[in-house]
């Protein structure tokens, strides 16, 4: 035990080129979220975490990052994973630093006439990136929608051809925003909003909205840009809407970026 282990990720590099991200992807980690109730939901989330390695280093210290994901072992919140950036950067020895923290979320939603609850899960993704010990923090939302399309509603004799759509957001924001106030931004613009479980009643319900509400997917991302441009505290954002349609064999697409 007493004989010397030999460092060979500090050892030097002779080709001098330094590398952007170097880190480790796809591990599964027990995180809490607080929720807009007041409650805690406990989920799964997946990591990526990353930093830079300058030119003159071999490589990077891999199991540092386990080492941080498991010092906060079950009690990675917001605000633990702003400091996991620090914590990352600090124990790397490195400039920068970038984690992804991917995990289901879940929302208790009433169906719109019977009332009857039912958990819908969204896909939820922190992204944080820390440069010159300035951090910065990216909310990213997928949304699953229904949006029925105007053009067949208007030619058609009866019915419209309509599709489920997953509208994906970005935000980099000044003040704290909810992820359920995301996400009923995103809802609202939409032909009508999913649900976990329906009764026959509910399904009548939805399948008029949609028909009394049609929109394209320009129409959808053009929209929930709206909502975001009329939100002071969301500085900068991306959109995407994604519909899978019915009755093609391909989806269609729309893309909004603001930079701040």
């Amino acid at each position: 035990m007493s004989q010397k282990i030999a460092d060979v990720q500090s050892s030097e590099d002779s080709r001098h080129i330094a590398i952007d991200k170097v880190g480790i992807k796809d591990i599964r980690h027990p995180i809490k979220v607080r929720d807009r109730s007041g409650g805690d939901q406990h989920t799964v989330a997946n990591f990526n975490m990353y930093v830079n390695l300058p030119h003159n280093f071999k490589g990077t210290h891999m199991s540092r990052f386990v080492q941080i994901l498991n010092l906060h072992e079950r009690e990675i919140t917001v605000d633990s994973f702003k400091e996991m950036l620090h914590e990352m950067t600090e124990k790397l020895e490195a400039e920068s630093g970038h984690i992804e923290m991917q995990f289901p979320y879940f929302i208790n939603k009433a169906a719109p006439v019977t009332k009857v609850e039912s958990l819908l899960d969204y896909e939820v993704t922190f992204i944080g990136e820390l440069h010159e010990k300035k951090p910065q923090l990216i909310i990213k939302i997928v949304v699953p929608v229904t949006s029925l399309c105007p053009c067949s509603k208007k030619i058609s004799e009866y019915g419209a051809h309509n599709q489920r759509s997953h509208v994906t957001v970005s935000v980099k924001t000044k003040a704290f925003v909810w992820i359920e106030e995301l996400i009923e931004m995103i809802e609202a613009q939409a032909s009508c909003e999913l649900y976990g479980l329906l009764k026959r009643p509910d399904e009548k319900y939805v399948t008029e909205k949609a028909y009394d509400n049609p929109k394209f997917v320009e129409d959808m991302i053009r929209d929930v840009a709206a909502s975001l441009n009329a939100d002071d505290r969301i500085t900068a954002y991306t959109v995407e809407s994604e519909n899978f349609e019915s009755i093609h064999n391909h989806s269609a697409y729309a893309f909004i970026e603001k930079i701040k």
